[in-house]
């Protein structure tokens, strides 16, 4: 097999991007349980949600008109790093004395310059294939998968490596590893080909430089259904980024768990996770083709009814362990089966002016308002049973916590089987 040399650099780029985000996205809620900040966690995952509303799209727009993509995706990596890394350098110098206000302001900046980076790494893969004159569709894909890969590596060494004694998922350590990664990509992105910017003289109306007209959609009453399905399912996409965490590691105040496994090495049980999101990719082709399109995203409704249910059933020890993993392992067609197919629903039924908008406002409705308004409303139902409180935790709690997350996933499931009509029908009709 003859692999070209920019396959080889767009796998590093893959492989680097996500392993910024594994090297803490998993791991920061055990480490501020641990700092005392447990009630706040709901506010750092909340962040990612914010930022993703106006940010990716306020970078797209500067790498259309303004700046080469990988030079904006080296000077986003950059400031990342430098506010990642600082809030790191923070903790290290408050000690036992880590304050909310300036941790979170360091991490929110560095999330913000994060969050677009997603987006323009693709859109630089994209330009150094077709250069090579490769199809991205057959091209992509495989490159793609590294980047998962490099997500589990960075969790497995957050989850493993010690540095005084103290693993780095237990640590602020575990933020300047990830700024290091960012600024290592800040320098690696310039290596990239060259990507076109479209300086144009043209006037772009504020609406369409912002994708504001796929809002026409919603006029649409399928259309608007699937979006505000979207927002409700995607309240569920960062719950247990967040807490599965500091769930896992609650379990060290009971003596029967202390010594357990998934207590001591969480973040590599939740690696489970990943490698089943690259595996369910594989299998969406032979669901799309036998099911379609709305009974494959019934299916990832349920799944997420499983993937809390199994938390709120399991516990470290055996056999009770086994449900963590099987909830691990549900996690990648919770995760997957509803973004793509998704997204291809809005590819198949957009107008081809406003499909790329319409993409756009798929990721906003899931990842932007859902996992916002997800977050802070998962936080007050932790904060409400006492689970996440670093000094007295109620462990016994937090099995009601996962069903009460299981419980909203299957009303939001069953609700959608109602009032969503299948595309398929409705086009045989």
């Amino acid at each position: 097999m003859n692999i070209k040399p920019v396959t080889l650099k767009l796998v590093l780029m893959n492989f680097l991007e996500f392993a910024v985000w594994g090297a803490y996205l998993t791991s920061i809620g055990r480490f501020l349980f641990q700092a005392g900040l447990g009630s706040q966690i709901k506010w750092f995952f909340a962040m990612q949600g914010i930022v993703s509303i106006f940010m990716p799209t306020l970078m797209g727009i500067i790498a259309d008109k303004k700046m080469e993509a990988q030079r904006v995706l080296s000077l986003c990596h950059g400031l990342a790093g430098i506010f990642m890394a600082g809030a790191g350098f923070y903790c290290m110098s408050a000690g036992n004395a880590i304050e909310f206000a300036p941790l979170f302001v360091l991490y929110s900046l560095s999330v913000a310059f994060f969050m677009p980076t997603i987006a323009l790494v693709n859109s630089v893969a994209y330009n150094a294939l077709g250069r090579e004159g490769m199809d991205p569709v057959k091209a992509f894909p495989p490159i793609r998968v590294f980047g998962t890969i490099g997500f589990i590596c960075a969790m497995l060494l957050t989850n493993f490596v010690t540095i005084g004694g103290v693993a780095l998922q237990d640590s602020y350590t575990q933020l300047i590893f990830s700024g290091a990664l960012s600024l290592v990509l800040c320098g690696y992105a310039l290596t990239m080909p060259a990507c076109p910017v479209n300086r144009s003289s043209g006037k772009t109306s504020l609406s369409e430089a912002f994708g504001l007209k796929a809002f026409s959609l919603f006029k649409n009453g399928q259309f608007a259904i699937f979006f505000i399905f979207s927002m409700l399912l995607g309240a569920s996409l960062q719950i247990t980024n967040g807490y599965a965490n500091p769930f896992l590691s609650s379990f060290a105040n009971d003596p029967s768990f202390a010594d357990a496994f998934a207590v001591k090495n969480s973040n590599a049980l939740i690696a489970i996770s990943q490698a089943s999101e690259t595996l369910c990719i594989l299998l969406i082709p032979f669901f799309m083709k036998r099911f379609g399109i709305k009974k494959v995203m019934v299916l990832s409704m349920f799944a997420w009814v499983l993937r809390f249910g199994f938390f709120g059933l399991g516990n470290p020890a055996m056999p009770g362990v086994l449900l963590f993993v099987l909830s691990c392992i549900v996690y990648g067609m919770a995760f997957d089966f509803f973004n793509i197919s998704g997204s291809l629903y809005v590819e198949q039924k957009a107008e081809g002016s406003i499909r790329s908008s319409a993409q756009g406002l798929f990721m906003m409705m899931t990842n932007g308002f859902g996992a916002t308004i997800g977050m802070l409303a998962a936080g007050a139902v932790v904060d409400a049973f006492q689970v996440a409180v670093e000094e007295n935790p109620q462990v016994q709690n937090w099995p009601t916590v996962w069903y009460i997350f299981a419980g909203y996933a299957l009303v939001v499931a069953f609700a959608f089987m109602i009032l969503f009509k299948d595309p398929q029908k409705s086009e045989a009709k």
